[in-house]
């Protein structure tokens, strides 16, 4: 399900069906990760699906740490990463955000938990928020072994939390290869902050975290990151 058509002519976007009828969203406190990353001195990537990544990028370009967000796609061919033929939902690729972080400011795990408190339920399959599909999965995308061990620990310890009641979904998938979406997808929160999207979905996403982690939160938006 297309959230929206490509940028018109005139520079305009299209509303498309993103916005219909849906449960609201909460907020989850997610437990504080047992088994804590022990990463290295230096920038680390980490790329997250949840969803539209307009939320995803709009909450880590709060999160103090993160250096860099970039929109895209992970999976596919580079042939068939773009917009129009991912949100067909048959190309393989999920709508996904690379990071880059300083694990001295902000641990891979702290990021999980960031995420699963105020980004993406992982109990739904092929789905968040009003936006259904297989490009809308959850998933964890590991680019080393600590980050594979640790997300594979939290998952395991969310479905063993009892937070949610229905079974965890969001799975691990290898990295394959990232595809930066178009310009007008970058920073679409900070470029668009009344857009009816953004007001419903992704801005009470930012609050939460605000509300949350204040201790991560940064005010400023990380503009043009990555």
């Amino acid at each position: 399900m297309n959230k929206f058509a490509a940028l018109l002519a005139a520079g305009s976007l299209a509303l498309s069906a993103c916005a219909g009828p849906a449960l609201a969203e909460e907020p989850k406190a997610a437990p504080a990760a047992t088994r804590v990353a022990k990463e290295t001195k230096g920038l680390k990537t980490a790329i997250f699906a949840g969803g539209c990544f307009w939320g995803v990028e709009g909450v880590f370009s709060h999160v103090k740490g993160v250096t860099g967000a970039v929109s895209g796609y992970h999976g596919g061919t580079k042939g068939s990463a773009a917009y129009d033929v991912v949100s067909s939902g048959a190309t393989d690729h999920a709508e996904a955000v690379k990071i880059t972080y300083d694990p001295a400011v902000v641990r891979y795990d702290q990021l999980l938990r960031i995420f699963f408190s105020v980004v993406a339920d992982p109990t739904l399959k092929n789905r968040q928020g009003p936006d259904v599909g297989t490009q809308y999965r959850a998933a964890i995308v590991p680019m080393s072994a600590e980050q594979s061990a640790v997300a594979k620990a939290y998952l395991a310890q969310l479905g063993a939390s009892n937070l949610w009641s229905k079974p965890i979904a969001t799975k691990l998938e290898t990295y394959k290869a990232f595809y930066a979406a178009e310009g007008y997808h970058q920073d679409f929160m900070l470029k668009n902050p009344k857009h009816g999207y953004i007001t419903r979905w992704d801005a009470p996403k930012v609050a939460a975290l605000k509300r949350m982690y204040p201790s991560f939160y940064r005010a400023t938006f990380l503009k043009d990151a990555g």
